[in-house]
């Protein structure tokens, strides 16, 4: 099993969350949101990409 992609959105989810709360702390809630955010959407780009070559092995798994 490959955790390389588990350490990915781990090293991505703390850096979020740590330029989240200095964000807050120092007043900038919306930057603050847009930094979420922009965290969410780098994740969800790894996982597509895996559901990606996921898709591309069961074709080539059943040859269609």
């Amino acid at each position: 099993m490959e955790v390389d992609l588990i350490f990915k959105i781990a090293a991505v989810g703390i850096l979020v969350a740590v330029l989240n709360q200095l964000l807050v702390r120092s007043g900038r809630e919306e930057q603050a949101m847009m930094t979420t955010l922009a965290g969410l959407i780098v994740v969800m780009m790894l996982i597509v990409q895996k559901i990606s070559e996921l898709f591309t092995l069961i074709q080539h798994v059943f040859d269609f």
